[in-house]
Formats: structure tokens, C-alpha cells, sequence
């Protein structure tokens, strides 16, 4: 999956709240793979970094994968091509959300 093209369908904009936990904060993209199952029974999520306005989908490379020790889902992390980021800066992209989790980034 690193490396591939996906296009994500984004559900929660950038600029928009949690549905179920208001005072969660999306600061950038997120949203699922169509067609891709996660462990979860549910199509894959994925945050978008790169993308600094809120978008409905978005095409773009899976650059890193987070995973979670004390949950059953994982992140996609995908980005502009030819964007690369630092697991620091993912990480700190990401915070808003995975600061509730243990979660373990690789870009493998």
C-alpha cells in the first residue's frame, strides 16, 4: 500500500468537528478508501497532509501507514505526489486525533 495512488473520500473536512465527539477538531483532511476494508469491518481511513483547504476527495500517494497497539484500526497517511513528510511531522499533523491512542508509524 505505500507508494500506491488512492483517492480518499473525505467525510470529515478540514475546518469540521467529530461527529459523535464535538470537541474533536479536524485541522486537515480525513476520510476513507472506497472498496478498501480495514480490520475493522469498515473501508480504510485515511488523513490527507499536504492539502490546506477542505476537500470532498482527493488522489494522492500513501506515504505512511499509523498504527495503533490499542485499537484495531489503522491510518493511512497520503499526500500530494512527490510530497514527503518527517514521522515527527506526521505525527504532529495527526495529534488531534491519535493523542487518544498508541500509535506506531511506518513508512514500510
Amino acid at each position: 500500500m505505500i507508494g500506491d495512488t488512492v483517492t480518499v473520500t473525505v467525510d470529515r473536512p478540514l475546518g469540521s468537528y467529530h461527529p459523535e465527539h464535538p470537541d474533536i477538531y479536524y485541522p486537515i483532511n480525513y476520510g476513507y478508501i472506497k472498496g478498501t476494508m480495514a480490520p475493522d469491518g469498515e473501508e480504510e481511513d485515511a488523513y490527507i497532509l499536504g492539502i490546506n483547504k477542505p476537500v470532498r476527495e482527493f488522489t494522492g500517494k500513501v506515504i505512511a501507514v499509523i498504527y495503533r497497539k490499542d485499537d484495531v484500526e489503522n491510518k493511512w497517511v497520503v499526500a500530494p505526489e512527490g510530497s514527503s513528510f518527517t514521522a515527527e511531522e506526521i505525527m504532529q499533523a495527526v495529534f488531534f486525533q491519535e493523542q487518544y491512542f498508541q500509535s506506531v508509524i511506518s513508512f514500510e
